[in-house]
This record gives C-alpha cells, sequence and structure tokens, in this order.
C-alpha cells in the first residue's frame, strides 16, 4: 500500500515538473541561459561561482516567465496549430490561473535574483520581459516586423551576461547584442519558413513578406551577411575589452560562411528541408561562436 501511494506521488512529481518544463519552454531557456554565462565569462575579470549561479538561475526564471505569459496570451492561437495545440493549456492540462501565478513568481524571483547582481542587469531582463510580450507577442498576427521587435529581447541574453559581470554596458556588451541580434533574422525566417503553414492557422505573420518566396530568401542573405560582420568586428581591436584573435575569427567567419551556405541554398531551392538545415545550422553557429569567444579569451 505505502509503495503504491509513494508511487502515485512519485509520478505526479514527474507531471508537475514536465508541465513546468512546458510552460516554461525549458530547452529554449537553458539555451538562453548558455549565452547569458558565456557573456558573463567574457566580461568577468574574475569569475565568481555564486554570481554564475544567479545569472543561470534568474535568466531561467526571466525566460520561463517570457514563455509562460506567452502562452497565456496566445492560448486560442495555440489550439489551432499542430504544432502548439498540445502545450499545457490548450490541452486542458494546466489552468490560465495556474500559469500566470507561475509566470508572475518567475517574474519576481527573476528580476530579484539578477538585482543581486546589479540594477542594470535587473533592468534589462525586465525590459526583455515586457518587449517580449506586451510588444511582440501581440504584434504576431499584426506585422512580420514582429520578428524586427522580438529581436530585441532575443538579443539581451548575450549581452546581459557582460552587464551581470561588469554592471556597465558600452561597446563590448553593444556588440554582443547586435551578433546575436543580426542572428535572430536568418534563425527565426528559416523557422518561420519551416512553419508557414501552421503559423497560418493561427494568423501569424512570420515572414517577412507574407510568403516563402525569393524576396523572404533574399533577406535571410542579407542578414546573415550582417551577422557574419558583425561577429568578426573585435578582430579588429574596436571593440574595448571584447577582444577575438586572428585564428578564432577565422574559425568564426568559416562558421558564419558555413551558415551563408545554407542561406543560398534555400535561396536555391526554396524548400521546407533546406530552411530545415538552415535553422539547425544558426542554432549551431550561435552556441559555437560563444563558446569560441569564451575559450579565445582564456587562451590568447
Amino acid at each position: 500500500m505505502k509503495s503504491a501511494v509513494g508511487s502515485v506521488k512519485n509520478n505526479s512529481i514527474s507531471l508537475i515538473f514536465s508541465e513546468f518544463k512546458e510552460i516554461t519552454k525549458a530547452k529554449l531557456a537553458v539555451s538562453v541561459v548558455f549565452s547569458s554565462i558565456a557573456g558573463y565569462f567574457l566580461g568577468a575579470y574574475q569569475v565568481d561561482l555564486f554570481s554564475i549561479a544567479l545569472l543561470a538561475f534568474g535568466g531561467y526564471c526571466m525566460v520561463g516567465a517570457s514563455n509562460a505569459y506567452n502562452q497565456v496570451i496566445e492560448k486560442d492561437l495555440d489550439a489551432l496549430m499542430k504544432r502548439t495545440r498540445n502545450r499545457p493549456i490548450p490541452s486542458g492540462r494546466m489552468t490560465v490561473r495556474t500559469a500566470m501565478g507561475i509566470a508572475i513568481a518567475l517574474t519576481i524571483l527573476g528580476i530579484v535574483s539578477l538585482y543581486i547582481l546589479s540594477p542594470k542587469t535587473a533592468m534589462f531582463g525586465a525590459i526583455s520581459i515586457f518587449l517580449y510580450t506586451s510588444v511582440y507577442t501581440p504584434l504576431k498576427t499584426k506585422t512580420p516586423l514582429s520578428v524586427f521587435v522580438g529581436a530585441f529581447p532575443g538579443a539581451i541574453p548575450f549581452m546581459l551576461g557582460w552587464v551581470a559581470a561588469t554592471d556597465d554596458f558600452g561597446i563590448e556588451p553593444g556588440t554582443l547584442f547586435m551578433i546575436q541580434f543580426f542572428w535572430q533574422f536568418p534563425h527565426f525566417w528559416a523557422l518561420g519558413w519551416m512553419l508557414h503553414d501552421d503559423y497560418k492557422k493561427g494568423g501569424f505573420k512570420m515572414l517577412p513578406t507574407g510568403k516563402r518566396d525569393a524576396g523572404t530568401a533574399f533577406q535571410i542573405i542579407l542578414y546573415t551577411i550582417w551577422m557574419i560582420v558583425i561577429s568578426v568586428v573585435p578582430a579588429f581591436g574596436i571593440t574595448g575589452r571584447l577582444h577575438l584573435s586572428i585564428p578564432a575569427a577565422i574559425i568564426v567567419l568559416l562558421s558564419g560562411l558555413v551558415m551563408l551556405f545554407f542561406a543560398l541554398r534555400l535561396y536555391q531551392i526554396r524548400d521546407n528541408t533546406s530552411a530545415r538545415r538552415l535553422m539547425l545550422a544558426s542554432v549551431t553557429y550561435i552556441s559555437l561562436i560563444q563558446i569560441i569567444y569564451v575559450i579565445d579569451k582564456f587562451i590568447s
């Protein structure tokens, strides 16, 4: 009898944890935390494990809160799309009240954690939540410019780590911001290309021309080129303490050219397979260059 009760409790805890991961989009949140920690290592004069823990916890809370608010706002639209209809709220596994409670709690915990690091860190975290939930999310059904707006909160994490380490915003975190800002466009337009039909069911306008056409593919190429240019700028010694050695810059450049190759292939072929390859290349690219930047700082 005791064993059965224990098993039920374990299953309940497992289900609650599973729903929490779904409502906060755990995989996305962890990738954002990774970006923030990379930025912290780049900015830190001396690595402090407690600060990293606060940044990781606060960063997850802020991203998780944004995603929970988003799913509350879009619950009816999520129910229309195959990709999202099984999320906790539209599937009926979680109430709106519960999701809002999670979002509010995470917001408070996130802001407090980041404020302990520095007020500027908390401010940028709060700006990120506001832009994502109050501007980007409502615009998704109104205009393709929503991707431009969404690129701002999406680009904050890499920069946020530097600010958390230094309590300063200057050309260094600004450069990190610009790298991830321009990266957002090929990444999300590739995703939007793949999910275009499903997005249409929810009324989302994610592609710049509204179509999977040459115009969208051409803009993906342009933003990929800008991303590559910004990524190697630190090698020229004009970005303050943010340096990149020549060997590291070459690796970053080659990584960007691989991504550009997939963008060109999408322009040439214009199918979902090409879009998926570009999307996967973009995910690999952003993580890889962050690792390269950090390693290069400590070995050069």
